[in-house]
């Protein structure tokens, strides 16, 4: 069906970029708000509105119930979820194709086998992706991830068979430290997703981050190149960049043409990103995970290519053809975006909510601001702490980088802390310059006082 009435069931910034995709394809927009976001920007921009429980997110964005209610209520024949909340919930994407409307991500069998990484890890397999050497499927007691590690050599990473965002994760060096972790991580791993099935693979050291981001009609699908996001904290992302500057030409060629193999065994609906470790030091790279979403960091990856991959994901899971070739994809430049958070990184990233003063943002040729703030604005305490994305393109890193320095002291918000001075410090690095970094640089960065110094 060609989507006409969107339901953008999320909130923030993401829902504004939704908005705005939409109504670019003269689609009436529909934003679904929880009793403290009444205010918020998307409302205002959304043709249609309407409330779907209190601040509790639990009892709003992340009921599948209200949700679906409410797109019915409003007569919407698409939904889109956005990143985060209900955005890889396979009973939210059933629910809303059984409700008779176009769920824009992939279909629930996709998101079940994608989003559980011992399922995904056996599907790049048959796809002939590298994958790290571990375990074949899950593992579900502490002695058979003991004599597996055994197998694939120690150090080894055990990680939550469901769900991601850096939790149930925990490395050990040898049996008796693995023997210690492995209960916790499936403690962690129980708690946050309500299943406590691991998997265990060779740890890398100081690996960098990879992704790949594709886009599938559910049978063809084509890749928009690559990203790196090593620059990370507590397995957070807060910088990305497109394309990732460490590789060769053969490597994200290989990369890049994995990714595509993949998602076109699994016949990949929507927008999605395919994560890898890179190991700079063997030239190799392995499949990790897949996020079956639209994702933060995906404005650096339109920056490079002059495409627009919320639009395209809304048209083909609207039942339409992929609107591009591969060969007709091209990468021009380089890009990098960073998160603003309201939080006070010289506070140990303490959350700063509160009301917007004064709002400045910069503009120019090759500078972009994804967010949700407007003078006066009240930003609520019950949620990400993430309020826009500072992006920028240039010829190259190092004009880009150029770019963004400049772009951030541009940046003022009134009212807040953010951490646009953690940003303008990662800018003026060296390191950051020269890109010797991994995804374990940043914390011991600034436990060594890098960034009060870049104050000082």
């Amino acid at each position: 069906m060609t989507i006409k009435r969107l339901f953008i069931a999320n909130r923030g910034e993401i829902a504004v970029r939704i908005i705005r995709a939409a109504k670019q394809l003269g689609i009436t927009t529909i934003q679904a708000y929880s009793e403290a976001d009444s205010d918020m920007l998307a409302v205002k921009l959304a043709d249609e509105s309407i409330c779907v429980g209190p601040a509790k997110a639990s009892e709003s964005y992340l009921s599948v119930d209200k949700m679906v209610a409410a797109a019915i209520e409003k007569s919407a024949d698409g939904v889109h979820p956005g990143y985060g909340f209900l955005s890889e919930s396979a009973a939210f994407a059933r629910a809303i194709e059984d409700a008779g409307m176009a769920f824009v991500g992939p279909d629930a069998d996709t998101i079940d086998r994608m989003g559980d990484k011992v399922a995904a890890r056996q599907a790049a397999m048959a796809a002939g992706v590298p994958v790290v050497p571990g375990s074949k499927g899950r593992v579900d007691s502490v002695q058979e991830a003991v004599e597996i590690a055994e197998e694939v050599g120690f150090p080894v990473m055990v990680k939550a068979a469901a769900g991601g965002g850096g939790r149930g994760i925990r490395i050990a060096d040898d049996a008796e430290e693995l023997k210690k972790l492995a209960p916790q991580a499936q403690q962690e791993a129980e708690a946050a997703f309500g299943d406590g099935g691991l998997y265990v693979e060779r740890a890398i050291r100081a690996p960098r981050h990879i992704e790949v981001q594709i886009v599938g009609d559910g049978e063809n699908a084509v890749h928009f190149f690559e990203r790196e996001c090593s620059l990370q904290r507590r397995r957070q992302k807060v910088w990305e960049e497109a394309g990732a500057f460490c590789l060769d030409e053969q490597t994200r060629e290989d990369l890049c043409n994995s990714a595509v193999a993949l998602a076109k065994l699994v016949k990949y609906r929507g927008a999605g990103t395919l994560e890898y470790l890179y190991d700079a030091n063997t030239n190799e790279f392995f499949f990790i995970e897949m996020n079956t979403r639209i994702q933060v960091e995906h404005p650096v990856t339109e920056m490079i290519t002059d495409f627009d991959l919320v639009q395209e994901m809304i048209r083909v899971c609207g039942g339409e053809k992929l609107s591009v070739t591969q060969d007709q994809i091209k990468r021009n430049g380089h890009a990098i975006e960073v998160r603003l958070n309201a939080e006070d990184p010289f506070m140990q990233f303490m959350p700063f909510p509160g009301k917007v003063g004064e709002l400045k943002l910069p503009h120019g040729e090759g500078i972009r601001v994804d967010h949700f703030m407007y003078e006066g604005y009240q930003i609520p305490p019950y949620y990400d702490s993430l309020i826009g994305k500072l992006i920028v393109h240039g010829k190259d890193r190092a004009d880009a980088i150029a770019k963004l320095r400049t772009a951030l002291n541009q940046l003022e918000v009134g009212g807040l802390k953010t951490t646009a001075g953690l940003h303008k410090a990662l800018a003026a690095d060296v390191n950051v310059a020269s890109g010797d970094f991994h995804t374990q640089w940043l914390e011991p960065w600034l436990e060594a006082g890098n960034l009060q110094k870049s104050a000082s």
